[in-house]
């Protein structure tokens, strides 16, 4: 029933607190409900026990700043898949009828210490068993030839995007994916940004430029990388019984309502790299299809977390838009771009928009929603019904440790 957001981006001046209440605030007035008619909360964060020392109850202590009293508030981590899975529990808490109106926010500071805000991804996936991940991922790597001066030293690499460049490598052996494809999906990336103003970066990149950038891990160059940053993202949702409360109180609500046809939360499973049918984002969005009574052709318009710019050529193929070894030459094609075939991340994604890790998720469903709404500007997909977000956290093995696929959809275009 109501989105909202902050900008997204580096602000000195801003907490969790205020962040939080940003978002809030919108999603209360988007939905025309105050803080009274929600009967449950549920508040993704990832970094603010690690960056700040609040190690516990910060979903109690950022919304008690902003009014909240007796409202029952559930936290949750899951990697950078926090808001999405706490959206996940809104949704479950209105169909069991445990509440009419439910609240997800997420919400992140990571710019306080810019070290500490890399160090967060340290614990992102089995530390018990880093060295054997890394070795393994290597591996799967091997064989894609990285160019001269290419290569960066150990003590200057980003921990996920090494993940992300040895899946990629691999991906290149195999279908003959280019680090211009790459590029394509990045640039792409930047030209939707510049359509919205709450996005970290609004200006547009070119193929060349993209490329020239600086390495972060072959074949990735930091154009390609999403960026740290601070914001907060919030949803509320009801069932049919609180729509129909907020419908008699304010004739024309129902009009915007935009309905969650699936909400799937996905694990993983002791697989092969090489067996990508049985890859947790393949399944879940597999079983969100199942559940939607739609497939892949359907979709209008699709979110995806493109923590890089591999990582949306990877969930591209995973969801189903394209054949797996066809994401990149469909980026390339223009496939897509706003006016192709299927729009992803209108919003500028990750790489641009930016990714307050916490956040992230809901900020997917907030563009999807205003997608829908029709209210997305110049920025707006024609005809948009149906759209899908993928939110991916952590890593475990050979993929994302959760995987959340959600589907929405509006009764007509």
């Amino acid at each position: 029933m109501g989105v909202g957001m902050s900008a997204f981006g580096r602000f000195s001046n801003e907490t969790i607190k205020s962040l939080t209440k940003t978002a809030v605030s919108a999603a209360l007035s988007d939905a025309g409900v105050t803080q009274a008619d929600i009967g449950a909360a549920f508040f993704g964060n990832v970094s603010q026990s690690f960056m700040e020392g609040q190690h516990m109850v910060p979903g109690q202590v950022a919304l008690r700043n902003i009014g909240f009293e007796r409202t029952p508030v559930t936290n949750v981590e899951n990697a950078c898949a926090s808001s999405s899975s706490a959206l996940n529990l809104a949704f479950a808490n209105v169909k069991a009828g445990l509440s009419d109106i439910a609240l997800a926010v997420g919400a992140e500071k990571m710019t306080l210490d810019k070290q500490k805000g890399f160090a967060v991804f340290d614990g992102a996936w089995d530390v018990t068993r880093a060295e054997e991940t890394a070795t393994n991922l290597e591996y799967l790597g091997s064989g894609a030839e990285i160019p001269e001066g290419k290569d960066i030293p150990a003590n200057q690499r980003s921990l996920f995007m090494d993940v992300y460049a040895n899946l990629a490598k691999y991906h290149i052996k195999t279908y003959g994916t280019t680090e211009t494809h790459l590029a394509h999906v990045a640039s792409k990336n930047h030209a939707h940004s510049r359509f919205n103003p709450l996005a970290q970066y609004q200006q547009p990149m070119s193929v060349e430029e993209v490329l020239a950038s600086r390495v972060i891990s072959w074949p990735l160059t930091v154009a390609m990388c999403a960026p740290i940053s601070d914001g907060a993202s919030a949803v509320v949702v009801c069932n049919e019984d609180g729509l129909s409360r907020l419908e008699a109180a304010n004739p024309g609500t129902k009009a915007r309502a935009v309905e969650i046809l699936a909400s799937i939360v996905g694990g993983g499973t002791n697989r092969a790299a090489e067996n990508l049918s049985q890859q947790t984002c393949r399944l879940a969005s597999q079983w969100a299809y199942d559940m939607a009574g739609i497939g892949p052709s359907d979709i209008s318009v699709s979110e995806l977390h493109d923590a890089s710019a591999f990582a949306e050529v990877q969930q591209s193929e995973h969801m189903g838009f394209f054949e797996y070894g066809e994401g990149g030459f469909a980026a390339a094609r223009g496939d897509t771009s706003l006016g192709g075939r299927i729009p992803i991340n209108t919003s500028g994604g990750l790489e641009c928009r930016g990714h307050p890790i916490g956040a992230t998720g809901l900020a997917q469903i907030h563009e999807l929603v205003t997608q829908l709404r029709h209210e997305a500007g110049p920025r707006q997909v024609e005809n948009a019904r149906f759209a899908l977000a993928e939110n991916g956290g952590g890593f475990h093995q050979n993929e994302e440790a959760v995987a959340l696929v959600t589907i929405l959809g509006r009764q007509s275009a």
